[in-house]
């Protein structure tokens, strides 16, 4: 399993890759190679008087490397210029990565405005699942806000069919999970359903149960991304699972959706699905 792990070089993006625990639990899912990803702005010009921002990068992310490679991963560097969110989706596609990993200082009502932050654009277009790695916030010497960066799952669904792709992630993240809550949120503009949100949660518990996870069920009624947040700060998680829902890009930019909400506004963890690509 082949990852990308996208980094601004900051402080806080160095907090994942400091974290022993963290690289233990992605070595237990599965990840053996690191794509180590910075990417040069394309309005951030190397002939600038004393600064050469590419050789710098490439001396950074060499210190990052030694991190991984002794927690036994294999690892490649790339520098690359360009808009970032293009470049490390176009990377992570050209290597057969399985994962995409990013850090991230957490939501404020004023990051939330800046829609074209590289975190929600990966959120509208990554080619892989991403893991967004809450970092914390308003400290000189940030860490991750979860170590364990899988044992308690928060699992979203709306029995869609992208839904349903994001619960097979369960395949390889039951090596790190012990306990997972499996939420469904039913709104007033739902139709009746025909069979109770409750059972059909609790066929998903079954296959969780073999696999030897704790599992909750939470029926829940109102907004989506409300609800799905209050679930969040009730049962604290490691990470949040969802799937996107695969609207067309100019629909997604236009109307944005339930998942990008919620990795825009969750606190913790959030690690997004996206539609199977078709060939």
């Amino acid at each position: 399993m082949k990852a990308v792990y996208a980094t601004d070089l900051s402080e806080a993006s160095e907090a994942t890759v400091a974290n022993e625990t963290c690289l233990e639990c992605l070595d237990r899912i599965g990840v053996e190679e690191f794509h180590l990803v910075t990417v040069v702005p394309s309005n951030v010009h190397s002939g600038m008087p004393g600064m050469n921002f590419e050789k710098r990068r490439r001396a950074a992310l060499d210190r990052y490397r030694e991190s991984f490679e002794d927690a036994g991963f294999a690892v490649e560097t790339h520098v690359v210029r360009g808009t970032p969110h293009r470049r490390i989706n176009g990377i992570a596609e050209s290597v057969g990565a399985t994962l995409t990993i990013v850090g991230s200082r957490g939501s404020s009502p004023l990051e939330n405005r800046f829609i074209g932050s590289t975190v929600r654009n990966l959120a509208r277009t990554s080619v892989t699942p991403l893991l967004v790695n809450r970092i914390q916030r308003a400290t000189d010497d940030p860490d991750v806000l979860e170590e364990h960066l899988f044992q308690r799952m928060l699992y979203a669904t709306d029995f869609s069919e992208n839904a349903r792709e994001a619960f097979e992630a369960f395949s390889y993240l039951r090596h790190a999970t012990q306990e997972a809550t499996l939420v469904h949120v039913q709104t007033p503009a739902d139709p009746d359903p025909e069979d109770d949100p409750r059972d059909r949660l609790d066929e998903l518990a079954g296959q969780l149960q073999e696999w030897d996870i704790d599992t909750r069920l939470d029926v829940r009624q109102g907004d989506p991304v409300e609800e799905i947040l209050a679930a969040e700060d009730e049962d604290d998680p490691s990470t949040t699972l969802v799937g996107s829902r695969g609207h067309s890009r100019l629909r997604r930019l236009l109307l944005g959706s339930v998942s990008e909400d919620v990795v825009a506004k969750a606190d913790g963890n959030v690690m997004l699905i996206p539609p199977k690509r078709v060939a």
